[in-house]
C-alpha cells in the first residue's frame, strides 16, 4: 500500500479512471511492459485498491480486514483519491474531475465499474452493498443489531444472508423470484436452496417485493408488497449493478450494455480502453458479446488492458469464471448460467456435489461446478469444443 502516493497534477502517459481490482491489475499490466511511464489513477472512493469478494465472504469468517488491500509492489502510481472524473475530451486527450482539475494523457483506461441498483425514494438507512465502506457500515450495525433484512436473492443477497446468519444474526430475505438464485439454478436446486437456507434459520420470502422502507427510532421498518411489516436493525440490498457508462456516452464512445471494446480492449477511440464490469467484449468461446461482473474478469481483463496500453497487441480471449459461497456449499462456474436453457444435472450426491450443464441446441454453453473443485479448465474446454451433447454423453464427464 505504501507504494501508492498522492501527487500534484501533471501530464501522465497512462491515466486510469477507477480504483478497483481492474484498475490495479491494469497498473501491473502496464509495468510488465513499461517500467518508467507515468501512471495516474483517479478513484471516487477514498481507499487504495482492494479485493471486493472478501466483503461478502472471508471477512465474515474472521479474516482480518487489512487482508483486502492489494499490494502495489513499488509500481510508482500517482493516486487521486476521492475524486470523480466528470468529463472527457478525446480530441484533446484530457479528463476533468469534479474539483475542476484537468488531467492529460496518452492512453486512458475506463475502469469505472458499476453502480448499485437502488429503490426510488426509499429510506437512506438501506445499505446498498458494494464497497468496503458498506462492509464496515454493516459490520458496525451487526455489532449491536440482531435482526436484518436482505433484499435480493442473487449472488450478493445470498452471500450476505449467509454471512450474517453465520455471525448469529436473524435474517429475512426478500426477492421477487420464486427462489434463491432462480435465474441461474435449475428449479429442483432452487427449491433445495430455499429449504437449506430456511434450515439455517433464514426467513425466505420468495415471490415477494418491497413496498416501502422507513425508519422508526433506531429500527428500520420494511413493508412488503402484501402488507407485512418487518422491523430490522439493518436493511441490506443486493439487487445488482448498472455499468457506469456516463463518461463514455459524454465522450461519444460506443455504448451497448456497457462500453463496447474490441479484442484488444480498445473502445471506439483508439487511445481509450475499457475493462472490468463496465466493458462489453466479444467472448470467443461463446461467440457473443458479454459483460462480466466478477473478480476473474476484472483481474485478467485489467492486466491485458494495461499491457496493450503500453504497446502490446494481445487479444482478450479469456473466458472468465466466477464462484460463490453459501454456508458450507459453494461452487465455481463458467459460461452462460441461465435457467431458461436446457439443463442436464449430474449429481454425485443430490444437491450436495455434482455438475450442472447448460445447453442450447445440444451445445454446452455453461457449466456449474457445485462443490466440485479444480475443474474450471475442463469446463471451459468443454464449452470451447462446441460439440453436440446429450444427457447420456454428459453423465460423469467432469468430476473431481
Amino acid at each position: 500500500m505504501r507504494d501508492y502516493k498522492e501527487t500534484s497534477m501533471k501530464h501522465h502517459k497512462y491515466l486510469i479512471v477507477g480504483g478497483g481490482m481492474t484498475a490495479d491489475s491494469a497498473v501491473h499490466g502496464i509495468r510488465r511492459i513499461d517500467q518508467e511511464g507515468a501512471i495516474a489513477m483517479i478513484c471516487e472512493e477514498r481507499h487504495l485498491p482492494y479485493d471486493r469478494p472478501p466483503l461478502t465472504k472471508s471477512l465474515w469468517k474472521d479474516t482480518p480486514f487489512e487482508s483486502i488491500w492489494r499490494n502495489a509492489h513499488g509500481l510508482n502510481v500517482a493516486m487521486h483519491l476521492g475524486k470523480k472524473v466528470v468529463a472527457l475530451d478525446p480530441s484533446k486527450n484530457t479528463a476533468t474531475d469534479d474539483a475542476g482539475n484537468v488531467y492529460t494523457y496518452e492512453k486512458l483506461l475506463l475502469a469505472t465499474g458499476g453502480s448499485v441498483r437502488r429503490f426510488p425514494d426509499a429510506s437512506e438507512s438501506i445499505i446498498y452493498f458494494r464497497t468496503a465502506d458498506d462492509y464496515r457500515k454493516l459490520r458496525d450495525l451487526s455489532e449491536y443489531g440482531s435482526d436484518f433484512v436482505v433484499v435480493g436473492g442473487g449472488f450478493i443477497g445470498s452471500e450476505i444472508a449467509a454471512a450474517l446468519v453465520m455471525n448469529n444474526k436473524r435474517v429475512t430475505m426478500i426477492f421477487p423470484e420464486n427462489g434463491i438464485g432462480a435465474r441461474i439454478y435449475p428449479q429442483p436446486l432452487v427449491e433445495f436452496i430455499n429449504s437449506y437456507y430456511r434450515g439455517k434459520g433464514v426467513t425466505v420470502l420468495a415471490s415477494e417485493t418491497v413496498k416501502s422502507v422507513r425508519t422508526a427510532g433506531t429500527k428500520t421498518i420494511v413493508t412488503t408488497g402484501n402488507g407485512t411489516e418487518i422491523s430490522a436493525d439493518g436493511v441490506v440490498a443486493g439487487m445488482g449493478i448498472l455499468p457506469n457508462t456516463e463518461l463514455a456516452v459524454q465522450a461519444g464512445l460506443m455504448v451497448d450494455n456497457g462500453i463496447v471494446v474490441d479484442e484488444q480492449l480498445r473502445t471506439s477511440n483508439p487511445d481509450i480502453y475499457a475493462a472490468g464490469d463496465v466493458a462489453n467484449f466479444h467472448s470467443t468461446i461463446l461467440d457473443k458479446r458479454i459483460r462480466v461482473e466478477h473478480e476473474d474478469n476484472a483481474n485478467a481483463m485489467g492486466e491485458m488492458a494495461g499491457r496493450n496500453m503500453a504497446g502490446q497487441a494481445d487479444n482478450y480471449h479469456h473466458q472468465p469464471f466466477f464462484y460463490s459461497d453459501l454456508f458450507d456449499l459453494g461452487y465455481e462456474a463458467v459460461g452462460e448460467l441461465d435457467a431458461s436453457l436446457d439443463i442436464v444435472e449430474d449429481w454425485k450426491e443430490l444437491f450436495r456435489k455434482g455438475v450442472i450443464y447448460y445447453l442450447r441446441n445440444g451445445h454446452v454453453r455453461g457449466v456449474l461446478l457445485w462443490n466440485t473443485w479444480g475443474q474450471v479448465p475442463a469446463a471451459t474446454q468443454l464449452i470451447a469444443e462446441k460439440a453436440t451433447h446429450s444427457r447420456a454423453t454428459l453423465q460423469g464427464l467432469i468430476t473431481d
